[in-house]
């Protein structure tokens, strides 16, 4: 979860690593460090506990020497505190070397004893000092740093990306990568290593993904990848979607409500190109086969967090346009309980960064198992894509804030053109169907652009909840995944408690929390698409009134039934009841933010969190 960076080239490298982490600071703001080789070959280190801006505050009062050779790293704390001490880059052969490293080594404990045995000291709790400490060990032996670095990740067990810096090799970085990501920038003159792309886009957009148990080696002029054993690999190199100022604020008051305006922006480019002639069509889907879509009998959507419930709302849809079933799990239970998997099973993972180590894990595990994989996935390059049989892109652009929304919503739009496109395949819907949920799709965007302009009433909402100890959200169908979408954007952002219920379940036991003044949102299907559901909704509403709750209805512009019985109703546009939770979460989303804030809150780095999850 921790964000890396290495540069060597003809730029500061100070400049370029504090650029680096300024972008990557979303994976984790525990603490940061960078490590640079100066002109007169020193190894120069700064480090401090807390968010980059410490950082940044002690190299204006206590300079470092600056170069063209260095590595950078902002920490989610896994082993030790976050603290000075434990911050990275950790140091080996006395104060010679430095390394980084995102990700956890299972073996640390027995490679420590190890070394302590030796008379080796160690000033961190970490496990990542560990293999700084076997690494200057090594290279004492050795005075080959490829050859040093070579040997010790050989001996390395569980998820890490490397990369280290020697006095030695002035004008050398490198690198390597196990169950954790590593991205190659490519420059002219200079060379870049990164998490991912955000960690170099503003300087260049041609990249290169590295494989799993790969090792490479950057110099201002060349990049050279191997295996663990020292064969040389192919690479293949791709231009990165986006550029630097795609991941800027832009004047926004943070990265979260720049992200959720973009919310019309990220579902039309999803879309883009994947409707032909009023019909979806996925490239990427072509390319697997019909004959392969067309053997599906069963279909398991592996995620967490915010991407499960993604796949929880797509569910109904996909099941009612192919009639084939669809279970969505917890990507970390799924390998762990012997799954039933069959060669007519398609696994479709979900991840926003394609690097979420339980997704990653799931996946290679229903590969090994014989069943047909796709990703869907905002990130290029990414390792959950490159070890799935097929990928269907979001272009939602980069998601800095750590509480996902517009990523969400693009997944939904992803996984309903999946849908769609497989019901073709299968002959399930007809023509004038698929013409039909294909432009109820196209008119998304616009429609949440709609539903953003009430959000000065949610801001308002919110200001006067600042105080609320506990939130419930109420959904039935489609409008539960919300629900619970909705109460884990309270939980990730204001740090009080909200919980999501499938509305039907209310007066088997949740009822009992219902005290006078609770506030509860309720996600009301359209009377027009849910003629069966919207009036039992009702009837919840009233149930919980009756006990004394105060009533905040996401519904329909129009809905008139729903009026007598809400405190407040945010109103969204008129859609089918498939499409309707695409503008219903938005100001689920906005209430997040805004109570967030009026809490005082940071809503882009929600306190313990990290964007890109990469360990189990």
């Amino acid at each position: 979860m921790c964000g890396i960076v290495g540069y060597v080239g003809k730029s500061s490298s100070i400049g370029v690593l504090m650029g680096g982490l300024r972008r990557l600071e979303y994976r984790g703001y525990d603490s940061a460090g960078i490590a640079v080789i100066d002109d007169d070959g020193q190894l120069n280190t700064a480090k401090r506990a807390g968010k980059l801006a410490m950082l940044a505050d002690e190299l204006a009062k206590h300079p470092i020497p600056d170069g063209h050779t260095g590595i950078g790293h902002t920490r989610w704390a896994t082993h030790g505190s976050p603290n000075d001490c434990n911050a990275h880059p950790h140091l080996g052969d006395e104060g010679k070397l430095a390394l980084i490293h995102n990700g956890i080594i299972e073996n640390f404990a027995p490679l420590k004893d190890e070394l302590l045995a030796e008379g080796f000291s160690f000033t961190s709790e970490t496990d990542s000092e560990v293999a700084a400490v076997l690494l200057g060990r090594e290279y004492q032996r050795t005075q080959d740093l490829g050859a040093s670095f070579a040997a010790v990740v050989a001996r390395l067990e569980g998820a890490f990306t490397l990369l280290a810096v020697h006095e030695d090799a002035p004008g050398v970085v490198v690198g390597a990568r196990r169950n954790s990501p590593l991205v190659i920038g490519l420059g002219e003159g200079e060379n870049f290593m990164g998490s991912d792309v955000a960690a170099f886009v503003e300087h260049t957009r041609r990249a290169v993904a590295v494989g799993q148990d790969q090792i490479v080696t950057i110099t201002p002029d060349a990049v050279a990848v191997t295996d663990f054993d020292g064969n040389p690999v192919e690479t293949t190199e791709f231009d990165v979607a986006w550029d630097a100022s795609a991941s800027e604020k832009g004047g926004w008051s943070s990265f979260m409500a720049k992200e959720v305006a973009e919310q019309p922006e990220a579902v039309a480019n999803t879309l883009l190109g994947r409707i032909t002639d009023g019909v979806v069509e996925v490239p990427e889907l072509t390319e697997f086969g019909d004959d392969a879509l067309a053997r599906i009998r069963r279909i398991v959507i592996l995620a967490c967090g915010t991407a499960a419930y993604a796949g929880q709302t797509a569910k109904y849809a996909i099941e009612k346009w192919t009639r084939i079933p669809v279970d969505v799990e917890l990507s970390h239970e799924f390998r762990y309980r012997d799954p039933v998997i069959t060669d007519d099973t398609l696994i479709i993972s979900i991840s926003q960064s394609g690097e979420t180590m339980d997704t990653l894990m799931a996946v290679k595990y229903a590969r090994e198992a014989g069943a047909k994989t796709i990703s869907v996935c905002n990130t290029q390059g990414a390792t959950i894509p490159r070890e799935s049989d097929a990928v269907v892109y979001t272009h939602a652009g980069p998601e800095v804030a750590v509480a996902s929304t517009k990523a969400f919503v693009a997944q939904i739009s992803a996984l309903y053109l999946f849908g769609l496109h497989l019901a073709r395949v299968k002959g399930t819907v007809s023509h004038d169907e698929l013409v039909h949920f294909a432009q109820q799709l196209q008119d998304v965007p616009a429609k949440i652009a709609v539903t953003l302009e009430n959000g000065k009433a949610v801001t308002e909402l919110a200001g006067w909840m600042a105080d609320t100890r506990a939130v419930l959200f109420l959904g039935r169908n489609v409008g539960f995944p919300i629900a619970m979408e909705g109460a884990l954007k309270l939980k990730e952002l204001a740090y009080i408690h909200a919980e999501g219920f499938a509305a039907g379940e209310l007066k088997h036991g949740p009822i009992a929390l219902i005290e006078p003044g609770q506030p509860v949102f309720v996600v009301v299907p359209s009377p027009r698409g849910s003629a069966q559901i919207h009036p039992k909704v009702i009837s919840n509403i009233q149930e919980i009134r009756a006990r004394g709750a105060r009533i905040i209805a996401i519904a329909e512009q129009g809905d008139a039934a729903v009026l007598p019985y809400a405190d407040t109703v945010i109103p969204i546009p008129l859609a089918d009841a498939l499409f309707e939770p695409l503008l219903a979460v938005v100001p689920l989303q906005i209430f997040a933010m805004a109570l967030a804030s009026a809490k005082g809150l940071d809503v882009d780095q929600p306190r313990n969190l990290a964007k890109s999850v990469t360990v189990e």
